[in-house]
């Protein structure tokens, strides 16, 4: 059963208007896709209406997450640089202002997913808030030489100044407010983000959880890494005991996200168990992939 979460009148009230007059400008718009089958990072796509205040902003196969809010926005993760302007636009045809933009989060040091924060800061004003280390490798430019994918991953166009986030730590506007969840694993700076929305009196827990993919360049072996190991099995405790009543991806494909989007939607779009799969089904690759590195199986 969904929590009752007790928010103030006003902000109710204003917030709906908001929102409303938002999906109705662009109900032809709330359908996301056509994606093709082969579509790539940078990929556009339409923007689409998740629930109450939090919007799909980004590609085909990479989410950019807008929550929105009367005092300002937040928007979490901006896909590839090539990408940037298409989720500008998506923001922009959804009705919200670029220069509300008050914060700009991300899930994890890779340039598929944060490759566009420079200009998305640039363009907004917005403070770029990360953990450590990603907050250093986001001023680099580049990721850690530590991560297991080292070597296969592109650079990116580094961001002025980000400001630190603790794990537990929140960011908030107004009554919205995001979580910080360190889930590190997939990348030593991976953060997953927790916040609460309503619409009307039916309130929800949504979660974007972090990759939790072991992915790595051909020559590296998890199997040689225990404290790797043990921050993915740190980072699945974590997401399996979230409260979480929808969940979202960084790779809306992680999460069937874009099937339970919008009035086409074929998949509920609740779901209290979603994380607690997701988590789940990390695990059980992580130890497919360690068993097959230390031949206990065929590859």
């Amino acid at each position: 059963m969904p929590n009752r979460l007790p928010v103030l009148a006003g902000f109710v009230l204003l917030a709906a208007a908001n929102y409303a007059c938002a999906a109705e400008r662009t109900a032809s718009l709330a359908l996301p896709g056509p994606c093709p089958a082969d579509a790539g990072w940078s990929e556009p796509t339409r923007p689409a209406h998740i629930f109450a205040s939090t919007w799909y902003v980004g590609t085909c196969t990479i989410s950019a997450i807008l929550v929105t809010s009367p005092q300002g926005h937040v928007l979490i993760d901006a896909a590839t640089e090539v990408a940037a302007p298409a989720i500008e636009a998506n923001i922009r045809a959804l009705g919200f202002r670029i220069a509300d933009i008050r914060y700009l989060l991300n899930s994890h040091e890779h340039f598929d997913h944060i490759g566009g924060l420079a200009r998305l800061a640039k363009d907004s004003g917005a403070t770029v808030v990360a953990r450590e280390p990603a907050a250093t490798a986001l001023e680099r430019g580049s990721n850690d030489e530590s991560d297991p994918q080292n070597g296969m991953l592109e650079r990116f166009s580094p961001v002025a100044q980000v400001r630190r986030i603790a794990d537990g730590e929140s960011v908030s506007i107004g009554e919205l407010r995001l979580t910080a969840h360190a889930t590190a694993g997939h990348t030593a700076g991976s953060t997953s983000w927790t916040w609460n929305a309503c619409e009307g009196e039916t309130c929800h827990t949504l979660v974007y959880a972090d990759s939790l993919t072991a992915v790595s360049s051909d020559n590296y072996r998890f199997s040689d890494h225990d404290d790797v190991v043990a921050r993915f099995r740190t980072a699945f405790a974590t997401v399996a005991a979230l409260p979480c009543d929808i969940l979202m991806t960084p790779h809306p494909g992680a999460s069937g996200l874009l099937a339970r989007i919008g009035p086409a939607a074929s998949q509920a779009l609740v779901d209290t168990a979603a994380c607690r799969r997701y988590a789940d089904s990390a695990a059980s690759r992580l130890d497919a992939r360690l068993a097959r590195e230390r031949g206990q199986v065929a590859p």
